[in-house]
């Protein structure tokens, strides 16, 4: 499946209770096969803009598309099963071998149990995780850094025309943060699936992303590439974020 293109468009959030918005008024374009960071403090809405796309969050103003199909028209089961999920915990099934884990959406979706097979050894591959290893393997046997790359294989197993990441590598250690880094980068290129990258590391955001999004208090504060970012901050809450990095 080729990469999808997503729109924000005025987008607005309010969870029950809170006295402003978690998000106001969003616009954000995503190109197919483009890599977008998110990026700022804590509660400032990058979790919230996240998952918006697959309608874990529900909206209170505005839409998204994906292709020029609004969201809201379509079952969330469906919308969901292809698009690409990995969140900093994994939430991979702990009585499910790795093999299971990373065929439940092929499965769900109904292939066929050879072409489910060979996707799931063709996806641990690509996270360099040996199938013949790994396979059987359930995740209590599995190191921090290996269960975050079966997520990721889970998350691509299906053939997902964008994929949510947040903060996948958030809870490993900075050596092996580095690895996974890189492995992502270059299976991203690989793939060409359009990604939501949410972190609260900015080199990480820096190393990774075609364009990153700052967000402040629920609106977007810059949207540029990392080298505008750091050659021409738009505001000095930008230029105080990125400050190390320049």
């Amino acid at each position: 499946m080729s990469a999808a293109a997503i729109a924000f468009e005025s987008v607005r959030v309010r969870y029950r209770g809170a006295d402003r918005d978690a998000l106001r008024g969003i616009d954000l374009t995503i190109a197919p096969g483009e890599f977008v960071a998110l990026v700022g403090a804590s509660g400032c809405g990058k979790t919230t803009l996240l998952r918006t796309v697959n309608r874990l969050t529900p909206l209170d103003g505005g839409r998204i598309t994906i292709d020029g199909a609004d969201i809201a028209t379509l079952d969330p089961v469906a919308l969901r099963r292809t698009i690409g999920y990995a969140i900093q915990a994994t939430g991979l099934f702990s009585h499910m071998s790795v093999a299971r884990n990373v065929g439940i959406v092929p499965e769900l979706l109904g292939w066929e149990r050879e072409r489910t097979a060979a996707r799931v050894d063709d996806m641990l591959a690509l996270v360099r995780l040996d199938p013949a290893r790994y396979r059987d393997r359930r995740p209590r046997e599995l190191s921090g850094g290996e269960a975050q790359r079966v997520g990721v294989a889970r998350a691509l197993a299906a053939e997902p025309r964008v994929l949510l990441m947040d903060e996948p590598f958030g809870a490993l250690d900075a050596i092996v943060r580095r690895d996974l880094q890189r492995e992502l980068a270059r299976i991203v290129d690989d793939v060409g699936t359009t990604t939501l990258f949410v972190t609260h590391d900015v080199h990480e955001a820096r190393r990774l992303a075609d364009r990153i999004v700052v967000l402040r208090d629920g609106a977007i504060e810059q949207c540029a590439t990392p080298h505008e970012i750091l050659s021409a901050p738009a505001t000095p809450f930008v230029r105080d974020l990125f400050a190390e990095e320049r």
